[in-house]
């Protein structure tokens, strides 16, 4: 009998860091599977281990979760120094809220609430940077759903703004982005952090639970735009990834 590799096991390899029991890394994840990546998903919440180097991942994403990155909690503080393995190794890495607060943190940089206790839950403008008109196209608004914010850390360019929380995205070296906003959304999440989390849409500056249906509906499609164009500049395909040291170099 012929041996027949397995093409899955082959792919290279992106690591998932996820913080709840049934969390999803969504689109992110399922367009991530489309070029071609095998997905490692990790919880060191519930006792996973982080690699210890990137040598067998192609790229890592951190994304969200209802704590702050200010908790006491072990694994929280052991995600924020396991961030500079990838930023040392100058690998591909994606913060997404929680996720982009933790390397702001690493970074020496601060995480806090708006000083008029004001949340971003539901559809927000966002405005890109000159730095980030360069990069791509950017949606008119994006999905939020967090009450604390971060500022910009040494050595951080900032890409694109909003009027209540400044920074909004933000990149570090070649190939480490953080996000405040979440274009890994589908519409099944959407449904059940609405119904699960409807106590905090009545935060100040929340937007009522119809209002975020409705605003998927008109702004959704940028944002899926939006993510494609990101993952060609940031990852690129298991078959072409990007080389962000061939790209450093050449500018």
């Amino acid at each position: 009998m012929l041996f027949q590799p397995d093409p899955v096991r082959n792919r290279p390899k992106i690591l998932i860091v996820l913080h709840q029991e049934h969390s999803s890394p969504g689109r992110v994840g399922q367009e991530l599977v489309k070029r071609g990546f095998a997905l490692d998903i990790r919880k060191p919440r519930f006792g996973d281990s982080l690699p210890e180097t990137m040598d067998h991942h192609a790229g890592a994403v951190i994304f969200g979760g209802p704590m702050s990155a200010n908790d006491p909690d072990a694994f929280l503080h052991k995600e924020i120094d396991w961030i500079s393995v990838p930023l040392n190794e100058r690998k591909p890495f994606l913060g997404i809220c929680l996720g982009a607060q933790m390397m702001v943190k690493n970074l020496g940089g601060a995480v806090s609430g708006h000083h008029d206790s004001l949340v971003e839950i539901g559809y927000y403008p966002l405005n890109p940077t000159e730095a980030g008109k360069s990069l791509m196209s950017w949606p008119q608004k994006v999905y939020q759903w967090h009450r604390e914010g971060f500022d910009l850390p040494s050595g951080a360019e900032l890409l694109a703004t909003s009027p209540t929380y400044l920074n909004q995205a933000i990149r570090v070296g070649p190939a480490a982005y953080g996000i405040q906003f979440h274009p890994e959304l589908t519409h099944q999440m959407m449904v059940r952090w609405t119904t699960k989390g409807a106590p905090r849409m009545v935060l100040p500056g929340a937007q009522k639970r119809r209002d975020h249906f409705a605003g998927r509906f008109v702004y959704d499609p940028a944002v899926k735009r939006w993510l494609d164009r990101f993952l060609d500049l940031w990852i690129g395909t298991a078959a072409q990834p990007v080389r962000h040291d061939v790209l450093r170099a050449a500018e």
